[in-house]
Protein backbone atom coordinates (compact mmCIF):
# COMPACT_ATOMS: atom_id res chain seq x y z
CA UNK A 1 0.00 0.00 0.00
CA UNK A 2 1.38 3.89 -0.70
CA UNK A 3 2.21 5.83 2.27
CA UNK A 4 -0.26 8.08 2.87
CA UNK A 5 1.57 10.92 5.14
CA UNK A 6 -0.32 14.30 3.93
CA UNK A 7 -1.33 16.04 7.31
CA UNK A 8 -3.85 18.70 8.01
CA UNK A 9 -1.76 21.09 10.30
CA UNK A 10 -0.05 23.95 8.79
CA UNK A 11 3.07 23.13 6.14
CA UNK A 12 5.83 25.60 6.57
CA UNK A 13 7.49 27.35 4.03
CA UNK A 14 4.41 25.49 1.91
CA UNK A 15 2.53 26.73 -0.80
CA UNK A 16 -0.88 26.43 0.95
CA UNK A 17 -2.07 24.45 -2.07
CA UNK A 18 -3.70 20.72 -1.42
CA UNK A 19 -2.16 19.54 -4.61
CA UNK A 20 0.51 16.63 -5.26
CA UNK A 21 2.69 18.66 -7.39
CA UNK A 22 2.60 21.86 -4.76
CA UNK A 23 3.70 18.89 -2.24
CA UNK A 24 6.17 17.35 -4.44
CA UNK A 25 7.80 21.31 -4.72
CA UNK A 26 7.62 20.96 -1.20
CA UNK A 27 10.08 18.42 -0.91
CA UNK A 28 12.43 18.15 -4.00
CA UNK A 29 11.92 22.32 -5.27
CA UNK A 30 14.86 23.55 -2.72
CA UNK A 31 17.91 24.48 -4.10
CA UNK A 32 20.53 21.66 -5.01
CA UNK A 33 17.91 18.64 -3.74
CA UNK A 34 17.11 17.72 -6.87
CA UNK A 35 20.87 17.39 -8.03
CA UNK A 36 21.04 15.53 -4.42
CA UNK A 37 19.01 13.07 -5.58
CA UNK A 38 20.25 12.54 -9.22
CA UNK A 39 24.21 12.04 -7.37
CA UNK A 40 22.64 9.23 -5.20
CA UNK A 41 20.39 7.56 -8.22
CA UNK A 42 23.77 7.49 -9.78
CA UNK A 43 25.21 5.45 -6.92
CA UNK A 44 26.84 8.49 -4.55
CA UNK A 45 25.86 6.95 -1.17
CA UNK A 46 28.47 9.07 1.52
CA UNK A 47 28.74 12.78 2.42
CA UNK A 48 32.36 13.48 1.17
CA UNK A 49 31.24 12.42 -2.85
CA UNK A 50 27.58 13.64 -2.55
CA UNK A 51 29.67 17.19 -1.62
CA UNK A 52 32.68 16.34 -4.07
CA UNK A 53 30.04 15.69 -7.23
CA UNK A 54 28.94 19.52 -6.28
CA UNK A 55 31.23 21.70 -5.47
CA UNK A 56 28.92 24.89 -5.34
CA UNK A 57 27.26 23.53 -2.33
CA UNK A 58 28.31 24.56 0.80
CA UNK A 59 28.83 21.13 3.23
CA UNK A 60 26.25 23.13 6.27
CA UNK A 61 23.61 23.37 3.38
CA UNK A 62 24.40 19.56 1.76
CA UNK A 63 23.83 18.69 5.65
CA UNK A 64 20.48 20.50 5.75
CA UNK A 65 19.29 19.25 2.20
CA UNK A 66 19.77 15.67 3.35
CA UNK A 67 18.29 16.22 6.91
CA UNK A 68 15.09 17.56 5.07
CA UNK A 69 15.52 14.17 2.26
CA UNK A 70 15.12 12.09 5.38
CA UNK A 71 12.43 13.65 6.70
CA UNK A 72 10.60 13.82 3.92
CA UNK A 73 10.95 9.96 3.79
CA UNK A 74 13.41 10.25 0.33
CA UNK A 75 16.23 9.20 2.52
CA UNK A 76 17.40 7.47 4.97
CA UNK A 77 21.22 6.61 6.95
CA UNK A 78 22.58 3.35 7.63
CA UNK A 79 26.15 2.69 8.89
CA UNK A 80 27.32 6.30 7.54
CA UNK A 81 25.75 6.41 3.67
CA UNK A 82 22.76 7.94 2.85
CA UNK A 83 20.68 5.84 1.06
CA UNK A 84 17.28 6.02 -1.23
CA UNK A 85 14.32 4.58 0.67
CA UNK A 86 11.56 3.33 -1.79
CA UNK A 87 10.17 6.52 -2.15
CA UNK A 88 13.42 8.09 -3.30
CA UNK A 89 14.03 5.35 -6.01
CA UNK A 90 10.55 6.32 -7.39
CA UNK A 91 12.34 9.59 -8.54
CA UNK A 92 14.60 7.99 -10.87
CA UNK A 93 12.22 8.05 -14.07
CA UNK A 94 11.01 11.55 -12.56
CA UNK A 95 14.71 12.69 -12.55
CA UNK A 96 15.96 11.08 -16.04
CA UNK A 97 12.80 12.47 -17.63
CA UNK A 98 13.90 15.98 -16.53
CA UNK A 99 17.06 15.14 -18.02
CA UNK A 100 15.39 14.16 -21.32
CA UNK A 101 13.32 17.33 -21.51
CA UNK A 102 16.71 19.90 -20.77
CA UNK A 103 18.88 17.88 -23.46
CA UNK A 104 15.51 18.31 -25.69
CA UNK A 105 14.95 21.88 -24.94
CA UNK A 106 17.55 23.67 -22.64
CA UNK A 107 20.52 22.02 -23.68
CA UNK A 108 23.25 24.72 -25.63
CA UNK A 109 26.41 25.27 -25.94
CA UNK A 110 28.21 25.64 -22.12
CA UNK A 111 29.09 29.06 -20.32
CA UNK A 112 32.34 29.32 -19.21
CA UNK A 113 31.31 29.10 -15.43
CA UNK A 114 29.72 25.35 -15.84
CA UNK A 115 33.12 24.15 -17.19
CA UNK A 116 34.72 22.20 -14.13
CA UNK A 117 37.58 19.73 -14.99
CA UNK A 118 37.84 18.22 -11.47
CA UNK A 119 34.16 18.01 -11.52
CA UNK A 120 34.17 16.61 -14.73
CA UNK A 121 36.54 13.67 -14.21
CA UNK A 122 34.45 12.99 -10.96
CA UNK A 123 31.82 12.08 -13.01
CA UNK A 124 33.70 10.46 -15.41
CA UNK A 125 36.11 8.03 -13.20
CA UNK A 126 32.69 6.39 -11.56
CA UNK A 127 31.84 5.37 -15.03
CA UNK A 128 34.88 3.88 -16.63
CA UNK A 129 35.08 0.04 -17.39
CA UNK A 130 38.31 -1.13 -17.16
CA UNK A 131 37.29 -4.89 -18.23
CA UNK A 132 38.60 -4.16 -21.76
CA UNK A 133 42.03 -3.17 -19.92
CA UNK A 134 44.97 -5.48 -18.31
CA UNK A 135 43.91 -6.54 -14.23
CA UNK A 136 46.33 -4.28 -12.76
CA UNK A 137 46.90 -1.02 -12.14
CA UNK A 138 45.52 1.92 -14.72
CA UNK A 139 46.55 5.17 -14.66
CA UNK A 140 44.96 8.23 -17.25
CA UNK A 141 46.86 11.82 -17.10
CA UNK A 142 44.17 14.15 -18.06
CA UNK A 143 45.47 17.49 -19.81
CA UNK A 144 43.30 20.16 -20.78
CA UNK A 145 43.84 23.00 -23.29
CA UNK A 146 45.01 26.49 -21.95
CA UNK A 147 44.63 24.71 -18.10
CA UNK A 148 47.97 24.86 -16.16
CA UNK A 149 46.58 21.80 -13.65
CA UNK A 150 46.76 18.02 -14.65
CA UNK A 151 44.79 15.94 -13.52
CA UNK A 152 44.91 12.09 -12.88
CA UNK A 153 42.37 8.89 -12.75
CA UNK A 154 43.95 6.11 -11.19
CA UNK A 155 42.50 2.58 -10.92
CA UNK A 156 44.08 -0.27 -8.19
CA UNK A 157 42.94 -2.39 -6.51
CA UNK A 158 40.32 -0.07 -3.98
CA UNK A 159 38.48 1.01 -7.53
CA UNK A 160 38.88 4.29 -9.37
CA UNK A 161 40.05 7.81 -7.64
CA UNK A 162 40.98 11.43 -9.05
CA UNK A 163 43.99 12.62 -7.88
CA UNK A 164 44.76 16.33 -8.49
CA UNK A 165 48.42 15.83 -7.60
CA UNK A 166 50.56 13.78 -9.33
CA UNK A 167 50.56 10.36 -8.09
CA UNK A 168 53.89 8.98 -9.42
CA UNK A 169 53.05 5.92 -11.38
CA UNK A 170 54.00 5.67 -14.95
CA UNK A 171 50.74 7.30 -17.12
CA UNK A 172 49.28 4.35 -19.51
CA UNK A 173 46.81 6.92 -22.00
CA UNK A 174 47.14 10.34 -21.61
CA UNK A 175 44.50 12.76 -22.96
CA UNK A 176 44.79 16.16 -24.23
CA UNK A 177 41.48 18.03 -25.29
CA UNK A 178 39.63 21.33 -24.82
CA UNK A 179 37.97 21.09 -21.96
CA UNK A 180 34.25 21.87 -23.94
CA UNK A 181 35.10 19.16 -26.06
CA UNK A 182 35.44 16.29 -23.46
CA UNK A 183 32.17 17.82 -22.01
CA UNK A 184 30.23 17.14 -25.05
CA UNK A 185 31.99 13.81 -25.05
CA UNK A 186 30.98 12.75 -21.88
CA UNK A 187 27.03 14.49 -22.23
CA UNK A 188 26.59 12.60 -25.90
CA UNK A 189 26.36 15.86 -27.73
CA UNK A 190 29.36 14.69 -29.91
CA UNK A 191 30.67 10.62 -30.50
CA UNK A 192 33.95 10.26 -28.89
CA UNK A 193 35.54 8.83 -32.63
CA UNK A 194 34.44 12.09 -34.13
CA UNK A 195 36.42 14.30 -31.39
CA UNK A 196 39.23 12.01 -32.10
CA UNK A 197 38.99 12.84 -35.25
CA UNK A 198 38.44 16.60 -35.51
CA UNK A 199 41.79 16.85 -32.76
CA UNK A 200 39.66 18.05 -30.13
CA UNK A 201 40.34 15.12 -28.18
CA UNK A 202 43.67 13.41 -28.29
CA UNK A 203 44.80 10.02 -27.20
CA UNK A 204 48.23 8.94 -26.16
CA UNK A 205 49.77 5.95 -25.22
CA UNK A 206 50.99 2.48 -25.88
CA UNK A 207 48.12 1.74 -29.05
CA UNK A 208 47.14 -1.74 -28.23
CA UNK A 209 45.64 0.70 -24.84
CA UNK A 210 44.43 3.57 -26.75
CA UNK A 211 42.72 1.38 -28.96
CA UNK A 212 40.96 0.29 -26.44
CA UNK A 213 39.58 3.53 -24.77
CA UNK A 214 36.33 4.45 -26.57
CA UNK A 215 35.02 1.14 -24.89
CA UNK A 216 36.12 1.82 -21.38
CA UNK A 217 35.33 5.20 -21.75
CA UNK A 218 31.21 5.12 -20.73
CA UNK A 219 28.92 8.10 -21.07
CA UNK A 220 26.88 10.46 -18.75
CA UNK A 221 23.63 8.33 -17.78
CA UNK A 222 21.85 11.32 -19.71
CA UNK A 223 24.15 11.15 -22.74
CA UNK A 224 21.12 8.67 -24.30
CA UNK A 225 18.55 11.64 -24.31
CA UNK A 226 21.57 14.60 -25.82
CA UNK A 227 22.45 12.47 -28.26
CA UNK A 228 18.63 12.03 -29.01
CA UNK A 229 18.43 15.82 -29.91
CA UNK A 230 21.71 17.16 -30.59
Amino acid sequence: MARQSGTAAPREGGYGQYCPISRAVEVLGERWSLLIVRDMLCGYTRFNDLARGNPGLSRSLLTKRLRQLELAGVVERLDGEYLLTPAGEDLRPVVFALGEWGARWQFGDPADNELDPELLLWWVHNRLDFSPLPDRRIVFEFRFRGEPRRYWIVRDSSGPSVCTHDPGFDVDVRVEADLAALYRVWLGKVPLRSALRDGSVELNGASAMVRRIPDVFLLSPVATFVAEHR
